[in-house]
């Protein structure tokens, strides 16, 4: 069995010691088709001072005319970005910082549409046909990166992963599932950012479901994900946590907006299932953290929220709007997005929160912000 071998590497500090590399990748990517929940909603806007008391008041008064608890886990948002643009900024990225042949790999939640339309326009295999799956695990669940399923098995494997995602009472178990996906060539398992409690259960809670998780299959993954918006304390924990379980790292940016990737993979392939060989067979991986990953995460997640909910003048889904982008699905009336309920942009409050948030992400406020918020420290390379 070949030595497993993780580096981690800092631009800034030279990357001549990579003898070989002829392709950097770009992985999780996520497009318009990306369903992002928002039932982290009351959680956050609990917590927001002034936001709070303006949210519970939409709460009653929406209690009081439907009889009901608003479900938030029933609405969603999708990302400002069609599948050829993240292509475009994450190829031209590379190409820049590295003079690397581009790899992208778009794992928007739970669908392969991304994937599939880049294969329609004669991408070819450059562009895998992937996805984020999630995956319920206990009272919390995981997100696990799938990438590069075979064109012609890709819905039928999709199909089958929803089912489990859906608690269908006829699907195959997780480990059938896993061992599907393991035996199937070229097919890349990772576990997406392990040590967040996305499902704010509690960090106990969630550590305890991924303690139980790991235990039961390590062994079907083929890597864990340093994430570009986690922390770099949560990402040299996932480090540790994987030369723990003897599985090698790969880069995860989580891009949702405009922004490209802030972490990426180097290969010594020109196609994605040679850099799949390289983590599944050789069990190596060459991670680079590029600049803007140091930049501080409040600021960035500022800027992603500005990019979210900005305007977009000939969106090719017809989004122009950010509220043509959130949806909420009912008994009642179906899907419908926000902009059907309301026409004239909300209350104002909202439109005020709106406004501050556009403002904080802009690019006019980068230079105060640095001033207030401190940047990651990330000031050693890593070897495991």
């Amino acid at each position: 069995m070949k030595r497993l071998r993780t580096r981690i590497h800092l631009p800034e500090n030279g990357l001549k010691s990579l003898s070989g590399i002829r392709a950097a990748a770009s992985l999780h990517c996520h497009t318009h088709f990306s369903r992002e929940i928002l039932s982290f909603i009351p959680w956050y806007a609990e917590r927001t001072p002034i936001v709070a008391r303006y949210f519970r008041s939409a709460l009653d008064k929406y209690r009081e005319a439907h009889g009901r608890d608003m479900d938030f886990s029933q609405a969603w948002w999708t990302p400002p970005v069609s599948p050829r643009e993240v292509v475009e900024m994450e190829s031209l990225q590379i190409e820049k910082s590295f003079g690397l042949a581009p790899l992208v790999s778009i794992t928007d939640h739970d669908d392969i549409e991304a994937g599939m339309q880049l294969q329609v326009l004669n991408c070819g295999s450059i562009y895998p046909i992937s996805m984020e799956w999630t995956v319920p695990w206990l009272q919390g669940f995981f997100h696990l990166g799938v990438h590069n399923l075979p064109p012609e098995s890709a819905s039928e494997l999709k199909s089958e992963m929803l089912k489990y995602t859906s608690r269908d009472p006829e699907s195959l178990s997780l480990t059938d599932l896993l061992e599907w996906l393991n035996g199937t060539p070229g097919v890349l398992v990772v576990l997406n950012h392990p040590l967040w409690d996305i499902e704010l259960i509690g960090g106990p809670e969630h550590r305890g479901c991924l303690q139980h998780f790991l235990g039961e299959h390590t062994k079907r993954l083929d890597a864990l994900e340093i994430n570009g918006f986690r922390s770099w304390v949560e990402n040299r924990q996932t480090l540790l946590l994987a030369e723990d379980l003897g599985l090698p790292v790969v880069s995860g940016g989580d891009r949702h907006g405009c922004q490209p990737n802030t972490i990426v993979n180097l290969t010594s392939s020109t196609s994605f299932e040679g850099l799949v060989d390289e983590i599944r067979e050789d069990r190596h991986s060459e991670v680079v953290i590029l600049p803007a990953y140091r930049e501080s995460m409040p600021m960035r997640a500022l800027e992603t929220v500005a990019e979210v909910i900005g305007h977009y003048e000939g969106h090719m889904l017809g989004r122009e709007q950010w509220s043509d982008r959130i949806f909420f699905t009912t008994a009642m009336s179906g899907t419908r997005s926000l902009t059907e309920i309301w026409p004239d942009g909300g209350p104002g409050w909202v439109k005020g929160s709106l406004w501050l948030l556009r403002l904080l992400g802009s690019r006019r406020m980068k230079p105060a912000l640095r001033l207030g918020f401190s940047s990651e420290r990330v000031n050693y390379e890593y070897e495991g």
